[in-house]
């Protein structure tokens, strides 16, 4: 395996610095850039600014070689190559994506479906049919488009650091029949109904319909610092949310009727500083679903959520604004919630202008 660590910077006895590093197995030692191609000589300044020089020469050497540059052997004209081969790449995407700030049950899933590529993969370089034979481990649906998802991820990953070809994209998801999360004709009738089973089910359908939030992860994390002084906003971080970027989300009266304040620590389901589990509502919304008397066929926790985006479509004729309401980052997505209107092939140009 082509394996390099990250240059060390080393000192002589007298006072010279030099970059050291081992690749292959093999270690070498550079005292300036002239062997990859780069005018940066540590030693030509004085001693007390050299460490700095090196350690600059020391990330200019790992980003040649990651990226597959070559450089000479020592008093030699044979090159040595750096470059990574698609499994190397792969492994390096994986590292990297572990090392983000993720779920714990996406890395899982990131590195489960890594491990079941591998185990199809001969050789350096991964190739197509190596991929569908992977792909084949699924037959139903969710699960196969799931899987796809999560290589797709990994491979763009590596060709971002390099790999040339991303080959998942040949690879195509499969196609089924849309679940439209059936949205309320009967909001409040449903909702007095939850109130009555559970408190915090209540006030996590009140959120996903009121705010606009995804309920299991979104709503199940906040924490009363998330909220304004008053109460009146929301406010979420990129790493709170699946768009990945920053929220403010206005909090309607009927829900601050029911909030009572604690200290910004404390998770507003709990009462202490950790979150409910990922599957808490999930596992609630199940055992209200056998009891209630109203809900319909594909209503699902995630109704609340297409539910309220419909009511604010009704309301401002805004597409842009519901856009920004749900936090999409783009007006296709925002537009597959409003199937629930029942207006045949909606499209963009179809929608009001502003």
């Amino acid at each position: 395996m082509n394996t390099m660590n990250y240059p060390k910077v080393g000192t002589t006895g007298d006072q010279k610095v030099f970059v050291f590093f081992y690749l292959n197995n093999k270690r070498y030692r550079l005292f300036n850039g002239k062997r990859i191609g780069l005018n940066l000589e540590p030693n030509s300044f004085p001693a007390h600014l050299r460490i700095p020089q090196a350690q600059l020469l020391a990330a200019e050497v790992y980003k040649h070689i990651a990226s597959g540059g070559v450089f000479k052997e020592y008093r030699a004209d044979s090159l040595v190559s750096g470059e990574y081969s698609d499994v190397e790449l792969l492994e390096q995407a994986l590292r990297m994506k572990l090392s983000a700030d993720y779920t714990k049950k996406y890395k899982e899933e990131l590195r489960f479906s890594y491990e079941l590529l591998m185990k199809n993969v001969v050789g350096p370089f991964i190739k197509k049919d190596e991929v569908i034979k992977t792909m084949g481990y699924y037959k139903n649906r969710s699960s196969y488009n799931s899987l796809r998802k999560n290589l797709n991820a990994l491979f763009n990953q590596a060709v971002a650091i390099g790999l040339k070809h991303n080959p998942i994209q040949e690879v195509k998801r499969l196609r089924g029949k849309a679940n439209l999360n059936k949205p309320f004709d009967n909001i409040a009738e449903v909702l007095e109904e939850i109130n009555a089973y559970n408190e915090s089910l209540y006030l996590c359908c009140l959120l996903t319909y009121g705010c606009l939030l995804r309920p299991h992860r979104e709503v199940r994390e906040l924490k009363w610092g998330d909220f304004s002084g008053d109460l009146s906003y929301i406010n979420l971080s990129g790493k709170r949310n699946k768009s990945g970027r920053n929220r403010i989300v206005p909090v309607p009266a009927y829900i601050r009727s029911v909030l009572v304040k604690r200290e910004s620590h404390l998770n507003i389901f709990t009462g202490n500083e950790k979150a409910p589990n990922p599957d808490y509502f999930k596992t609630i919304w199940g055992r209200y679903k056998k009891v209630s008397k109203l809900l319909e066929l594909d209503q699902t926790l995630y109704s609340f959520r297409h539910s309220g985006a419909i009511d604010i479509f009704k309301r401002t004729g805004s597409l842009s604004k519901l856009q920004k309401a749900m936090g999409h980052s783009s007006i296709s997505v925002s537009l597959t919630y409003l199937r629930g209107l029942e207006v045949s092939e909606l499209e963009e140009i179809d929608m009001p202008i502003i």
